[in-house]
Order: C-alpha cells, then structure tokens, then sequence
C-alpha cells in the first residue's frame, strides 16, 4: 500500500478548471487500478496555508538559537506547527500530484507557499562541503498543469516545478500539459479530452 498526495492548487471545480477536470480524472482512474493505496486530497484554496513571513522568520531564528518553543508567541507556535504539518505530510506520501493552471506565466501563489513547506533544509535536501543534495531520491511527483497557450513544457512555472523538485532529489518526475484551448479555442473540448484520456492513462502505472 502506497500513500498519494494529490495537491490541487485551483479555487475552482472542474466546472470550470481545466486542470481540476483532468486531475479528477486522474484520481478516478488512479482509485480505480490501486484500490490499496490511501489517495489524500488537499485543495488549497480551501485551507489555511502558512506564508513565509516575519512571524515564521523569527520563531525558526528564535528556535535554531535554542529558544524552547513554548516560548515562542502564539502567532508563532500556530505558523510553525501549521507549516510542519505540511511538510510532515508530504514526507508521508511515496507518492504526489500537483495540479495548477499557469497564471501570468507562473503558478499560483497558493502553490508556491505550499511548495515552501516542503523545501527544508535537513528534511528535503541537506547542505554538504559538495553543495546542496536531495533526500527524495524515492519519491514519484506528476505535476498536471493547464496552459492556455502552447509552451511544451518551456513556460517559467512548470520549469520552476521541475528545477525544485530535481533539486530535492526527485528521480522519477513527470509532467502532464493541458495547453493550447484558448490557442485554438474551436480544439478546446478535444485538447482537453485528449488530456484526460492521457491522465487515466498514467494513473494505470503511477
């Protein structure tokens, strides 16, 4: 049994995503052909996600220097176990799906918080005398992404996925576009059907 960690990082359902319909897509098909494995869902723009901010800058200082943290405010000790939390979460799954839509060339800001949760240092990648080295060498991320233009993989935001994910260790990564529907509108419906089918596809074997 494996668990997977499906991160949706859109505020609409898939009446209205395009990445959201193909991933639910996925998801069914996955279920369907690994009915053992734990499938966690975590919509979020449903949640509260922690940002990085001066609180968590500070409570991390306050705790490296050896502060205990039942000294820390209660700001802080809400961020800190808010953003453990994710971390801790991912860790847990062998498993991840990222879905977003590229927004003015970029991802969400949503996901680029959560993305901050689970780059640390000690628990993701480590520093070495060699320079930085990833610890998720076991771990298999899909990242689906909707574009409405055509980029083949080559816009800023699903670059920046793949370098992060690369840097943290991340052997077995793949990627799964939904672009060109406002390109060619009159093809919208076939792209995204096309889509689909490739995502029940590769959840066959995921």
């Amino acid at each position: 049994m494996a668990n997977i960690l499906i991160v949706k990082a859109h505020p609409f359902s898939e009446d209205v995503s395009r990445s959201m319909k193909v991933t639910n897509a996925f998801i069914e098909s996955y279920k369907e052909h690994h009915p053992e494995d734990k499938v966690e869902e975590l919509n979020l723009y449903d949640i509260s996600l922690p940002e990085i901010d001066r609180d968590l800058l500070n409570a991390w200082s306050s705790l490296q220097s050896g502060q205990p943290f039942y000294a820390l405010t209660p700001a802080q000790q809400h961020k800190v176990t808010l953003f453990d939390s994710f971390t801790d979460s991912f860790l847990a799954s062998e498993k991840v799906v990222i879905a977003n839509p590229l927004w003015n060339l970029s991802v969400p800001t949503r996901l680029k918080a959560w993305l901050d949760t689970i780059t640390v240092a000690g628990k993701t990648f480590k520093y070495t005398d060699h320079g930085s080295i990833g610890l998720l060498t076991g771990k298999k991320v899909l990242h689906i992404q909707a574009n409405g233009g055509m980029y083949s993989g080559k816009d800023p935001a699903s670059q920046y996925v793949k370098t992060l994910f690369n840097f943290l260790g991340v052997e077995d990564f793949h990627q799964l576009f939904v672009e060109g529907m406002d390109h060619q509108p009159e093809r919208a419906a076939e792209i995204v059907s096309e889509a689909i089918q490739q995502a029940m596809e590769m959840a066959k074997s995921f």
